[in-house]
């Protein structure tokens, strides 16, 4: 029996070329390094630092946060923007920056975190609203890769 006419035939439906997340590593990979550099040039002006953190004796900042928790969060960041239209995407952005701003609140509770006294979690905000659309255009810009 060939094999070609019988599928066919069939109710099955041929598997679909599955992609390599290319849109989703490079935009990972983006924000880890904007957010190394970011965390080095603020640790290295005194503007914050992190009392725990991984190897101290060897990094000022919380490299645990920069290569594995910020990659995390973008890629979640990214598959939840690939499902929603303009509007949904700025509003992803203004909450997450909103989020990052209460988390950054609860990582000082926790003593992870500590920034100069006249730190406002505002500027934390509209940091994340700035890194978070730089991503999001990045991705835009990943899509004509993809086709």
């Amino acid at each position: 029996m060939n094999t070609a006419k019988h599928l066919n035939g069939s109710s099955l439906q041929p598997l679909q070329k599955r992609r390599l997340p290319y849109r989703e590593l490079a935009c990972m990979l983006l924000g880890s390094l904007l957010g190394t550099y970011l965390d080095l040039y603020f640790v290295g002006k005194s503007i914050y630092q992190f009392p725990i953190r991984p190897l101290p004796e060897i990094f000022s900042i919380n490299i645990a946060f920069t290569l594995v928790g910020l990659p995390i969060l973008v890629l979640i960041f990214v598959r939840c923007l690939s499902q929603v239209n303009k509007w949904g995407k700025a509003g992803i952005i203004l909450f997450v920056s909103l989020l990052m701003s209460i988390f950054e609140k609860l990582a000082e509770a926790f003593g992870w975190y500590v920034h100069i006294d006249g730190w406002q979690h505002l500027y934390t905000f509209f940091g994340y609203l700035l890194f978070l659309s730089i991503i999001t255009l990045f991705f835009e810009w990943t899509a004509k890769w993809n086709r």
